[in-house]
């Protein structure tokens, strides 16, 4: 079923004005209409990359707050300092650490709360 209706429209990807036949039309031609598909297909690819990438960022955080026991390395990404400073802070006083093995240093959840409060 045609219409005999004729409306001025502004093409929502180009700009141009242009006649349409019926009143849901957006686009001036088929060139713009494949275009601005293209522009959101590409746009959601991007939306949906950069969330899998801030799940991956958050993931390991929240792992690191259900443990006990943390390594220097993962208070250092808890607290979001270097792991210098980590060293720092033990070796002053105002961080409890135990070397369990020769390098390895692990540090209590509760003393890290304890720290922050």
């Amino acid at each position: 079923m045609s219409s005999n209706i004729k409306v001025q429209r502004i093409c929502q990807h180009c700009g141009k004005e242009f006649t349409a036949r019926t009143t849901k039309t957006q686009y001036c031609g088929d060139i713009c209409a494949k275009r601005a598909y293209k522009i959101r297909l590409r746009a959601s690819k991007v939306e949906a990359s950069n969330k899998e990438t801030h799940l991956l960022k958050t993931k390991p955080i929240e792992e690191l707050k259900t443990k006990e026991f943390l390594s220097v390395r993962d208070v250092s990404k808890l607290l979001g300092c270097s792991r210098q400073c980590v060293y720092n802070l033990i070796k002053s006083g105002k961080l409890k650490a135990t070397n369990i093995q020769i390098k390895k240093t692990i540090v209590k959840r509760a003393d890290i709360d304890e720290l922050l409060s």
